[in-house]
C-alpha cells in the first residue's frame, strides 16, 4: 500500500457490509467530524501539483493512494472529478492508485480521453465478502484500465477469487483486516486460501495489513494498529514457506 496520499475530497456514503466500521467514520467521530459529509479539499485538491521554493513537487513521483478518505466515484464529487482528471494528467511520473466499492460507475466517470486508461493510474475494488467479489469483479474485468487490482478489504470472511485470477485480467490482489474499533475477525486461513490462488494463477498477492482481530490457527489476536502491517509482513513471510 502506498504511503504517498492525495484526497481531493474527503467523505463518504456506507454502501455495504465493508463500511460498517468505517476507518474514515471511526477517525472523524474522534474529531466530532460527520464522515457522511462529503466536501472537496481546501487546501490539497491541486496537492499533486503544488511545489516547494525549491520548484519541486511537494508530491514526490512514485504510487500515491488516491481519495481513500472517500471513494473517487462517489456520486456526490460529480462535479469535481473532471478536474481531478487533468491533475492527474499533469503527473504522468505518478501512479495515482484509485479503489473504489463503486466500480459500476467507473465508465460512466470517465475523461473523454481516457480511451484505454491513463497509464499513470491503477484500478482497485474493494471487496469484502463473496457477494460483493460477484457483484463488483466482473465490472473490473471489463474496464478500460492498464493496471487491475482486487482489494479483499476488510476480509470479512472467506472469498474464492479463482474464476475472476483466471481470466488472466488481475494484476495484484491485496488483502487485509479491519481496524479500530469493533473489529470483526480476519482469520489466516482465509488469507492462505487467496494467496494460493493468486499462486496457482501468478498474480501477484499483499497482505497489507492483519486487522485489530486477528485468527491465526484458531487462536484470537488483538493487535494494535501500529502492528497491523508489521504483523502482516511475518504473516508474509509465512506464506511464502507454503
Amino acid at each position: 500500500m502506498s504511503k504517498l496520499l492525495w484526497n481531493p475530497w474527503h467523505g463518504c456514503k456506507r454502501c455495504s457490509a465493508g463500511c460498517a466500521n468505517c476507518f474514515v467514520y471511526y477517525l472523524d467521530g474522534l474529531r466530532d467530524r460527520d464522515a457522511s459529509v462529503i466536501t472537496r479539499s481546501k487546501t490539497n485538491f491541486d496537492l499533486p501539483l503544488k511545489r516547494d521554493r525549491h520548484g519541486n513537487y511537494k508530491l514526490p513521483s512514485g504510487s500515491v493512494a488516491t481519495c481513500f478518505t472517500s471513494d473517487f466515484f462517489i456520486e456526490n464529487a460529480d462535479e469535481w472529478r473532471a478536474e481531478a482528471w487533468e491533475i492527474i494528467k499533469q503527473r504522468p511520473d505518478v501512479d495515482f492508485l484509485i479503489c473504489t466499492k463503486r466500480v459500476h460507475r467507473f465508465a460512466e466517470c470517465l475523461p473523454p480521453d481516457w480511451n484505454d486508461g491513463y497509464n499513470n493510474v491503477s484500478l482497485a475494488v474493494s471487496c469484502e465478502n463473496q457477494q460483493k467479489a460477484d457483484e463488483r469483479l466482473p465490472y473490473l474485468l471489463t474496464a478500460k484500465a492498464v493496471r487491475k487490482y482486487v482489494f479483499a478489504a476488510p476480509i470479512l470472511e472467506n472469498i474464492d477469487l479463482d474464476e475472476y485470477l483466471a481470466t488472466g485480467k488481475i494484476d495484484m490482489v491485496s488483502v487485509g483486516g479491519e481496524s479500530y474499533a469493533n473489529a470483526r475477525v480476519c482469520d489466516f486461513d482465509w488469507i492462505k486460501n487467496i494467496y494460493s490462488s493468486c499462486k496457482k494463477y501468478g498474480v501477484k498477492f499483499d497482505f497489507h495489513q492483519t486487522g485489530a482481530n486477528f485468527v491465526m490457527n484458531g487462536k484470537h489476536y488483538a493487535i494494535k494498529h501500529r502492528d497491523e502491517y508489521s504483523q502482516a509482513k511475518k504473516g508474509m513471510e509465512i506464506l511464502k514457506k507454503i
